[in-house]
């Protein structure tokens, strides 16, 4: 006999819970929250029916994709968000670590060192780890159903590596361009 959090999870994934009902969710909050900060329809306090309106037709789009490709991201978005917690658990981690050694207000000494290159830093760092799981969690292959990765007639492990590579000359090349601005 399983226990009873199995059993439901296993219901919810019967009624397609994880295939349609969480990732449309999920799409629907991101595209909401977006237009309320990009205030594409003006006032987001006065626009919040249209605002509404779009996110769930965008979030209905969104969903039906795979249906209509023929894939399905039900094992693939749970190891996706599993990864994409456990490298954020590790940058926490490690800014915890480091926090017990470094002067206090450390963002505030970053930006004023490095300048506005901060942002850029951090960006291309967030682009580079959040391409990285999406490859490594599979996800790709919901974008790219018709072979995923394998369209170049390069195998996955090849071009995960080759990112790798290139993931190592970025950050030798962000440390040097660095050091190079602090004398």
């Amino acid at each position: 006999m399983t226990d009873p959090f199995t059993t439901v999870i296993l219901k919810l994934r019967d009624l397609g819970f994880f295939d349609f009902m969480l990732p449309f969710m999920l799409t629907s909050a991101i595209f909401y929250g977006l237009l309320r900060k990009s205030q594409i329809f003006g006032d987001p306090d006065k626009n919040i029916a249209v605002n509404a309106v779009v996110a769930l037709v965008a979030g209905f789009m969104v969903c039906a994709y795979p249906i209509l490709a023929g894939v399905s991201w039900r094992e693939k978005l749970p190891v996706f968000f599993a990864q994409a917690m456990s490298a954020m658990l590790v940058v926490l981690v490690g800014l915890l670590t480091t926090s017990m050694f470094l002067p206090p207000d450390l963002p505030g000494k970053l930006a004023e060192k490095l300048g506005s290159r901060a942002y850029g830093i951090i960006l291309i760092a967030g682009i580079l780890i959040g391409g990285a799981i999406l490859i490594s969690s599979g996800l790709i292959y919901v974008f790219f159903p018709a072979g995923g990765l394998e369209i170049t007639g390069l195998s996955e492990d090849t071009i995960l590596t080759i990112a790798i590579v290139i993931l190592f000359f970025i950050t030798i090349l962000v440390m040097v361009w660095g050091g190079k601005g602090g004398k």
